[in-house]
């Protein structure tokens, strides 16, 4: 059935198919009839998925830290830390497959600490956050300390 479909035509009709027949050229060396064009587009989307996915954990993450740290709720401190500990974790595993996201990631920590800033601050509207991280911004702190040890909550 591959046959009469036109690698395009695959792509567009059956992602997976078109996925295991570029693969199988590949393997093979079989460069001539491969769909560059969408192979392209794929491995553009593959990085974008990390960064992406890099940027959703650590806006998780920035907003169970601020929680934790300015919000006096002892109920909820357990849950917010396991979240704190996941989400550190599959960074840390992110980072492990791809070490040059660990540029993106002190590159974007600005953004997405005011993106966390806002939600936490539309969540609790009686707490007073601090606009900007008050804390070590280098990948290390972020995964490794526990803030609020030193603070009274």
């Amino acid at each position: 059935m591959t046959s009469i479909i036109t690698s395009k035509s695959l792509y567009e009709q059956d992602l997976n198919l078109w996925l295991l027949t570029t693969i199988k050229q590949l393997k093979e060396g079989d460069l001539n009839p491969l769909d560059i064009e969408h192979l392209i587009e794929e491995l553009e989307g593959l990085a974008g998925r990390d960064r992406r996915e890099l940027e959703s954990r650590l806006e998780v993450l920035l907003a169970h830290l601020l929680k934790r740290l300015f919000v006096p709720s002892p109920n909820d401190y357990r849950g917010w830390e396991l979240t704190i500990k996941e989400q550190r974790n599959r960074l840390q595993r992110l980072l492990k497959q791809s070490p040059s996201l660990r540029n993106y990631f002190i590159s974007v920590f600005p953004e997405i600490y005011r993106d966390a800033f806002e939600l936490v601050s539309l969540e609790y509207t009686e707490v007073s956050f601090p606009q900007a991280w008050p804390y070590s911004q280098t990948i290390e702190d972020i995964f490794f300390t526990q803030f609020w040890i030193d603070r009274k909550s």
